[in-house]
């Protein structure tokens, strides 16, 4: 396989584990003292330091390494976690990210990386006043630098002086093995792992120092102590050891087992197994670690083979191609129904179940987590906070509430803007909170939830809440109503003005508000999903955003409607109900057909004038209309049809790129007859 084919598998691996590294660093800042969290971001710098380099992107793995050097004095307490160090850290993250985004553009990854090298050799040269990794100079007392290459001195328990023993009484030379690596070496761990391959062809591996565990970690220097059996002489393992790339010196003596029987180590409780288990060693030893470890791997390769990764357009395909099956369906039902056959109408109605089961499977297949987009908040909040002198805590709950791919990656860009409007109109600065009786630290709570066939994301803070004078002013300044609407509006309908194009409150245009683009954008976005987004507010207590999205976009659920000979499709999740109501109960107003349904004056919008339905003759035939009733957000209209045939389930296809904005039509289906369906966009017939 061609390192081109790997690129995708490294793109994603790299991402997710600069999303843990993001994670991990935010969950540090707050807890300084939890040395664990630097463990888990030293695992993932560390392995995309190694991918890096493998994959020959010199600039990301010479910046991993020199940020794994300052995780590494945090992770041995010689370097305090500070705001100022953090900082350096999150910084390169940010170079890291962007050179990822670069290869995924099809870059090659190249960055100037020096500034940020500067700044972490800063912390490392500014804050450390020894070596940072001591554990291998204390292990091996003899070898404290790199370039030492005399005597290594090691101690062995009584097991393993036991198999040291044995195998010298069997023609086995037991020897004690120093290796220095070259100090330019940036993969230690795989170094150390081929040094590991060359001995065990040859002999039998009795004991590491410092231990297996850390050496994976890269948790020494540069000098590491192996102590191997073998038959051969100790020039070819030389020879073999030194074929290993990046290897500075390989120091290789016999071990006298006459003087470690005279000089045991000292017995600690893990070092003495019991007479029977050491009998046994003598059999076993030294293949027994191996067997343990074989016996491990599969359970770990069980756990791991319960996913796998599979590209997002074998999905779409899967998905397009049982858009056709619920087509094919609905016609088999519709000639199920002409022929009146039982037999054909057993079979079918039970293909009908089974493929609606394999329905729920695919469309649950192309749901995701909403922390996808979630996990990304909390960097910006920290840096936008910081940006704007606040103190602004994030608190998410429900990350692991599911919405369909599609929609999934539409939103993040409208729930930035959400979120950076509550910090930037909302929290206000902590001297101001204080004055007011508030915390100085004020707080945004990001959730999400299912309701229905619908998905909620609401965004709180606790800020100063939004000034309904300020807004109406603003309105009235720029035309967007007059006071006798003012007079008739609600709260929410009056929040809701903030919607207009071009409207903003924001004192002073800033890199970050001020130049009214934005809440008109996120509202269109979210609406184009068939969506929508409410605002409450309690001027100096706080602002509530409330997103409502569909599960899916896919298939959808449909009143099919008739007008004259054309069917017209409109997704359920916009109608409020349906009726019929007499000609007689239809007024004009303002040269706006309207009826008083249910206390409510509500418009009514005629299909066939809309989309000048050719022989159009039935309006004139009956006393009554058919009224489908759909809202949106506040408002609602009254869509007048000939006839309604019934729900169904329908597959949404695009229009193409030859019937681009086409008004008030989002898509067509084709139904069981074969005729296409229009799906209406109910929320561009109601201003």
């Amino acid at each position: 396989m061609s390192q081109s084919e790997y690129l995708e598998v490294f793109i994603d691996e790299s991402q997710e584990h600069l999303q843990t590294l993001n994670d991990n660093l935010m969950k540090l800042e707050k807890e300084p003292a939890d040395i664990s969290i630097v463990g888990e971001i030293f695992r993932s710098a560390h392995t995309l330091k190694g991918m890096g380099a493998t994959m020959g992107f010199e600039d990301l793995a010479h910046l991993t390494h020199n940020m794994e050097n300052v995780l590494d004095l945090i992770r041995n307490e010689q370097l305090e976690v500070t705001s100022h160090v953090m900082d350096v850290v999150f910084e390169s993250v940010d170079d890291l990210e962007e050179m990822v985004v670069d290869i995924s553009n099809g870059g090659d990854g190249s960055r100037d990386v020096q500034e940020a090298v500067k700044k972490l050799e800063a912390l490392q040269h500014g804050e450390k006043a020894a070596d940072p990794q001591t554990e291998a100079a204390a292990a091996v007392e003899a070898a404290p630098a790199p370039e030492n290459t005399g005597s290594v001195q090691e101690d062995y328990d009584e097991y393993e002086r036991t198999v040291l023993t044995q195998s010298k009484e069997q023609g086995y030379y037991p020897y004690k093995i120093e290796i220095v690596l070259d100090e330019q070496t940036m993969l230690k761990a795989a170094r150390v792992y081929m040094v590991f391959e060359v001995l065990e062809q040859v002999g039998d591996i009795i004991k590491s120092t410092p231990p297996a565990d850390d050496l994976e970690d890269e948790n020494f220097e540069f000098a590491f102590v192996i102590t191997v059996i073998s038959s051969v002489e100790k020039e070819e393992l030389e020879k073999r050891v030194m074929k290993v790339s990046e290897i500075a010196s390989v120091t290789i003596e016999e071990v006298d087992v006459t003087f470690q029987e005279k000089h045991p180590a000292p017995k600690t409780e893990e070092a003495s197994p019991a007479p029977a288990a050491a009998d046994q060693a003598k059999k076993k030893e030294p293949k027994s670690k191996k067997q343990d470890k074989k016996e491990e791997t599969p359970k770990k390769g069980n756990e791991l083979n319960k996913t796998i990764r599979v590209n997002i357009d074998r999905l779409d395909v899967l998905m397009n191609l049982f858009e056709e099956l619920v087509i094919d369906r609905g016609r088999l039902e519709q000639i199920s129904s002409d022929l009146d056959n039982s037999e054909l109408s057993e079979t079918v109605e039970r293909m009908s179940r089974i493929s609606g089961d394999l329905q729920e499977i695919i469309l649950n297949m192309r749901m995701m987590p909403v922390d996808q987009v979630f996990n990304r908040f909390p960097r910006m909040v920290r840096s936008l906070s910081k940006e704007l002198g606040k103190q602004v805590n994030l608190e998410i709950t429900g990350a692991e509430t599911e919405l369909d791919r599609t929609i999934i990656d539409e939103i993040g860009d409208p729930l930035v803007h959400l979120i950076r409007n509550s910090i930037d109109h909302g929290v206000e600065e902590p001297h101001v909170r204080e004055a007011a009786g508030k915390p100085a630290q004020g707080t945004v709570q990001l959730r999400a939830y299912h309701s229905g066939n619908h998905v909620f994301i609401e965004i709180e803070d606790d800020g100063a809440g939004i000034d309904q004078d300020k807004i109406i002013k603003k309105a009235l300044d720029n035309g967007v109503v007059t006071e006798d609407d003012i007079e008739k509006m609600s709260d929410q309908q009056i929040f809701g003005l903030m919607f207009s194009s071009g409207f903003s409150t924001a004192e002073e245009i800033t890199d970050i508000s001020g130049r009214g683009v934005g809440l008109d954008v996120v509202r269109s976005t979210f609406e184009t999903l068939g969506g929508s987004v409410t605002v409450d507010s309690e001027f100096g207590q706080g602002s509530l955003f409330s997103v409502q999205l569909p599960l899916t976009l896919s298939i959808i659920d449909v009143m099919l409607v008739e007008v004259g000979e054309e069917k017209y499709g409109v997704p359920l999740t916009a109608i409020v109900e349906t009726a019929i109501v007499s000609k007689e109960e239809v007024y004009s107003a303002h040269n706006q057909k309207v009826i008083d349904f249910r206390g409510n004056v509500i418009p009514l919008v005629f299909l066939n004038d809309i989309f000048q339905v050719p022989d159009h003759e039935r309006e004139a035939e009956t006393e009554y209309y058919s009224l489908v009733i759909v809202s949106k957000g506040d408002k609602i209209a009254g869509l007048v049809v000939d006839s309604l045939i019934g729900q169904h389930d329908v597959v949404l296809k695009s229009l193409g790129n030859y019937l681009t904005n086409v008004f008030a039509i989002s898509g067509a289906t084709i139904l069981g007859d074969g005729q296409v369906a229009l799906i209406l966009d109910s929320n561009a017939l109601i201003k």
